[in-house]
Order: C-alpha cells, then sequence, then structure tokens
C-alpha cells in the first residue's frame, strides 16, 4: 500500500504540474461544452413567421399559434414582396370565406412545414364553421422528456469524450516518459509488483476523470446553460468507470509499442479524434447513413456516450446497463490483456 500510495501521489502531482495536460485534458474540452451550449441554447425554439393580411379566424388562430409569429401588413402586396424578398417563407391572405397562401419555395422544407401548418388551420376553420364534432380525434405526444435538449446530448458526449482522451493520452504519455528516462526499468528493479504500478496509473487516471465529470455537470447545470438530470443519473457511474478503464487499456496498448512521445501523441490522436465524430459525440449518429451507424458501433466511445446520455439525461431503468457494461468490460479484457503481452518495461 506505501507503494501504491507513493506511486499515485507522484503521478498525480506530475500531472498537476504539468500545466499543458492539465488544459488540454481538462480546459480543453470544457470548452467544447461552454462553446457549444452557448451556440445551441436556444436550438429549436425559434417560432415560424408569417405575414398576415385581413382578419378572421384563420389570422386569428395562426396569431394564437405556440409555434407561429405573426406580422401584420396591411396590403397583399406588401405582404407578398416581403415573402418575395426572402425575409418571411409565407404570407397568409384573408379575405372573407377566401384565404390565401403565398410562399416561397425556395426552402422546400420551410415551405413544407408552412404549407401543412396553414392548411391545417383552414381545415380546423372548416369543420368549425359546420357546426358538427369531428369524426377524427388527433392527439399528438412527444416520446422524449421535455428537458432533452442541446446540452442535454452534449454534455454525456463530450464529457465521455473528455474521459476517452485523458484515458488515452494519461496512460500512453506516462509510460513512454517512464520508460525513456528509465523509470520503468527502476520499478521493475525495485521491490513493487507490477500490479501495483498498473493500479497506481489507473487511481490516477480515474481522479482526473472523476475531476472532469463534476467541472462539466457542474458547469452544465448552472442556469445559464439549465442541464437537468435524470432520476437514474446514478446508473451513469458504472458506464463512466467501464469506460474510463477501456480507454485506459487503450493508452496502455499505445504506450507499450510507441518508443517516443510523439509517436504516442500521435498515435492517441489517430485513436481518439476519429472516434469522437464517428461515435456521436458532437452531433447525432443516427443522421448519419446506415454503413457508418453500423461501423460506428466497434468503437467503445459509441457505447460510453450512448451508456452516458441514457441514464444521465433520458431516464432509463437498470436494464439498459447491460449492454454497454459488457461491451466496454469485455473491450477493456481483450485490449487490456494484448496490452500486458506486449508490455516492455525497458526500451
Amino acid at each position: 500500500m506505501n507503494a501504491f500510495k507513493s506511486l499515485s501521489i507522484a503521478g498525480a502531482k506530475g500531472f498537476l504540474r504539468d500545466k499543458a495536460a492539465v488544459f488540454f485534458i481538462l480546459l480543453f474540452p470544457l470548452m467544447f461544452l461552454v462553446i457549444f451550449g452557448l451556440l445551441f441554447r436556444d436550438a429549436g425554439t425559434d417560432k415560424i413567421k408569417l405575414a398576415v393580411v385581413g382578419d378572421g379566424p384563420v389570422v386569428r388562430a395562426l396569431s394564437q399559434a405556440g409555434v407561429v409569429e405573426t406580422q401584420r401588413f396591411d396590403s397583399a402586396d406588401a405582404a407578398v414582396a416581403t415573402v418575395r424578398a426572402g425575409d418571411l417563407p409565407g404570407a397568409v391572405i384573408e379575405n372573407g370565406t377566401n384565404v390565401q397562401l403565398r410562399f416561397a419555395a425556395s426552402d422546400q422544407n420551410q415551405s413544407g412545414i408552412v404549407n401543412g401548418l396553414v392548411s391545417s388551420v383552414v381545415d380546423k376553420a372548416n369543420v368549425a364553421a359546420t357546426g358538427q364534432q369531428p369524426r377524427f380525434t388527433f392527439q399528438p405526444s412527444q416520446v422524449e422528456d421535455d428537458s432533452l435538449n442541446a446540452i442535454q446530448y452534449l454534455t454525456p458526449g463530450i464529457l465521455s469524450w473528455a474521459v476517452a482522451s485523458a484515458g488515452v493520452f494519461g496512460a500512453a504519455m506516462t509510460f513512454v516518459q517512464w520508460r525513456r528516462k528509465q523509470v520503468l526499468r527502476r520499478l521493475w528493479l525495485a521491490p513493487v509488483s507490477p500490479a501495483t504500478v498498473l493500479m497506481s496509473r489507473i487511481g490516477v487516471t480515474l481522479g482526473i476523470a472523476i475531476s472532469q465529470a463534476v467541472l462539466f455537470v457542474g458547469i452544465a447545470c448552472l442556469p445559464l446553460f439549465g442541464l437537468r438530470l435524470a432520476g437514474t443519473w446514478w446508473l451513469s457511474i458504472p458506464v463512466f468507470l467501464f469506460g474510463m478503464l477501456a480507454f485506459f487499456a487503450i493508452g496502455l496498448l499505445i504506450g507499450s509499442f510507441a518508443k517516443t512521445e510523439e509517436a504516442a501523441n500521435g498515435a492517441a490522436q489517430i485513436v481518439v479524434l476519429p472516434m469522437a465524430f464517428l461515435s456521436g459525440t458532437f452531433f447525432p449518429i443516427d443522421r448519419s447513413p446506415g454503413w457508418l451507424q453500423t461501423v460506428s458501433q466497434i468503437f467503445p466511445l459509441r457505447h460510453m456516450n450512448d451508456g452516458m446520455q441514457d441514464f444521465l439525461v433520458r431516464g432509463k431503468g437498470i436494464e439498459a446497463l447491460v449492454v454497454p457494461s459488457a461491451i466496454l468490460i469485455g473491450f477493456t479484457l481483450v485490449v487490456g490483456f494484448v496490452a500486458t503481452r506486449v508490455f516492455r518495461w525497458d526500451s
């Protein structure tokens, strides 16, 4: 225990004294969270803006709709000119029982939304005018929790990426430096077991990961960003720990064969950065092509992202813990076994 304590303290002090490591492992990923959180804080809250002319049941219904912001014009020509100039996606002109929609077709997505919205309002007005009860009822409801906004998606993904970076870079760079400076050789000759050396590095990596989690979640929960944790957030802790071990194993493997810090840094970059983009860290992976979604299943970061999101923000039950935990544990065992077979104490 004395050897484990001494090595752990030495590793922690070495990390804190390396200002560049502190910046790139703790502050650099946090910058992404802050920047993306501020950029997309109000994403999806903009209302559809429509020009309206006249006053009738359709125009009043549009004005009262929560998703529409209306701008009144005195004449149809003025309203159409605004749409033609690209300032508004459409203009609704109501004159008695005649309702016209003039829209810009240059943006097909926007024009489709405007057409569907106005058509729905007109249909409801026609049904109301007949004085009959509608035969069919329509009850829309949202599947996800209302709190699932941009920060809810970004926090689990960027936190997982930060933990992955810390695990891979920290382990790889440390073992390469120790080997080059003959520290590993001295430890090998000293009365210290390899398990103690390995556990001390895992302990340092765990401490860094916990610091990242507290820092990220604490800042994301500020009113400026508005992160709200789900009731089963605590189930993300096993996924967090298994993910940390998986990426520590990758770092151990890279540190086993890399001969210089430059080689270790390059190999870690090749592993972590593409994995972040292919695992849904910065954007939803379900919006990518099908073949890419299939490929992403081989990356441990994909399963850590999914597991952290399932519990931190989606509130899934304990049954959702099985798949990500099993994959991350299996990945750790396989890569860790390979790393211990090729690990060298001396250059």
